[in-house]
């Protein structure tokens, strides 16, 4: 399937760029942080590539602050994911210990 030029929007430059999609990783990113860490992986990376392009000029960078808001959003819920996991793990572990003792 090739692209046709109706699928990406012009620059100023008069090059063809993605549309962005900054309120996509924002609901990731809110997600994320609000539902479930691990949508928030999904958040950081797809944010990480879109601001990359939105750089190199190859994405419309008209949402570029949803989309670093997103980014960041995204980082925040992967790590209180991340620390959550932690103490949960620990917590059984503790338990485990206290069984055994018995």
């Amino acid at each position: 399937m090739s692209d046709s030029l109706d699928d990406y929007d012009d620059d100023v430059s008069g090059r063809n760029v993605e549309p962005h999609r900054g309120v996509l990783i924002l609901v990731l990113g809110i997600l994320g942080l609000m539902v479930c860490g691990i949508i928030g992986i999904f958040a950081w990376m797809f944010g990480k590539r879109d601001l990359d392009l939105m750089k190199r000029g190859l994405m419309d960078k008209e949402g570029e602050a949803l989309t670093r808001v997103g980014y960041i959003l995204g980082i925040v819920g992967t790590i209180l994911f991340l620390i959550a996991v932690l103490v949960v793990g620990l917590y059984f572990t503790c338990i485990a210990i206290v069984i055994a003792n018995k």
